[in-house]
């Protein structure tokens, strides 16, 4: 059994490091679990309380994961000590979880010089607080596009996890005990992180390297390194579409055999598919933002918002108008 580095050395041990987790209306149980979870193995392998933690959550009383379940918290968003660790816990529709006395609470708290950080789509909160202002995070890959449209002063990662300073973030889901593993080894070594993970069954640790998504040409079967560059250049010149040509050029083959590429392994055209890459940026906006339906489409490459309208229409069998009617019109 693993014994804390700093029995090892002699020291006397250190009274627990204690976790606040933030629980917010549809948060993800299962990165609120990974979490807690790799805390309370960490005990249990070092024979003694090396982590206490707390549930709380806006208001104090139950909380509901968008699995279903509620779960009881321990209080209402407390004074904090400055050792204490906040780990928020995001979910579905983070930004109407976001409140004014969150914001307040978290600002408050930052200014004690905690560590804080953001489970799956939690990160959102912590911008919108202000707190990772200049520093790198990440969140969950389908929030990617409407975070750098909402907070272009955040260095947004496709990473698993991110470290920065007293800021920490992570993609959601098994990620949570990815940074975990990385915290309790920093805290106390290596050989204690490495028997969580082998009580987790969790045999392929990832790093703050990792990126949290299989590049597209991988996830969708295509081997040619030639078509994956191009995919590639599209998924990065969504604002300002480049011409099939070009992109060909650019890859030195002809327009002909790009189509052929293309017709082959997508059973679509250049064009197509780059049509919707960008319905679908111009979808997740629509769903996650409060961007105009206007400031959408320039977003998205449409000079004109009749023929974003119309190209949205075809693809989704709906009007971008009605898409974000149906999300509760706020910014169009």
């Amino acid at each position: 059994m693993p014994v804390p580095r700093n029995v090892v050395d002699g020291e006397p041990p250190a009274r627990p490091r204690r976790f606040v987790f933030v629980l917010l209306p549809e948060f993800t149980l299962l990165s609120f679990s990974a979490a807690i979870e790799a805390l309370r193995i960490a005990n249990r392998m070092a024979g003694r309380r090396l982590y206490d933690w707390v549930i709380t959550g806006e208001g104090g009383g139950t909380v509901q994961c968008s699995a279903g379940p509620a779960f009881a918290l321990d209080c209402d968003l407390p004074d904090l000590a400055r050792d204490d660790v906040v780990l928020v816990c995001g979910g579905l529709d983070v930004a109407g979880a976001t409140t004014r006395k969150l914001l307040n609470w978290l600002r408050r708290e930052a200014r004690r010089g905690l560590t804080m950080g953001g489970l799956c789509t939690a990160s959102w909160a912590l911008a919108e607080a202000g707190l990772l202002d200049g520093r790198r995070a990440t969140i969950h890959w389908e929030n990617q596009d409407s975070f750098e449209e909402e907070f272009p002063e955040v260095q947004l990662t496709k990473s698993v996890f991110v470290l920065d300073g007293n800021r920490l973030s992570t993609a959601g889901g098994t990620a949570s005990i990815d940074l975990m593993l990385k915290l309790i080894a920093d805290h106390h070594g290596e050989e204690l992180a490495n028997a969580v993970a082998d009580q987790l069954v969790y045999s392929s640790i990832r790093t703050d390297q990792d990126t949290q998504r299989l590049s597209t040409p991988t996830r969708i079967g295509v081997r040619h390194p030639k078509l994956s560059q191009v995919i590639k250049k599209m998924e990065t010149s969504i604002e300002e579409p480049i011409s099939p040509a070009l992109l060909a050029r650019d890859v030195g083959m002809s327009t002909r055999q790009l189509e052929r590429l293309f017709r082959r392994y997508l059973n679509r055209s250049p064009k197509r598919y780059y049509m919707e890459l960008r319905l679908q940026k111009a979808r997740n906006l629509l769903m996650q933002t409060d961007m105009s339906v206007i400031n959408v489409a320039l977003a998205c490459g449409f000079t004109s918002p009749s023929h974003f309208s119309k190209c949205y229409r075809a693809h989704y069998q709906t009007t971008p108008y009605r898409e974000r009617g149906s999300q509760g019109e706020k910014g169009a």
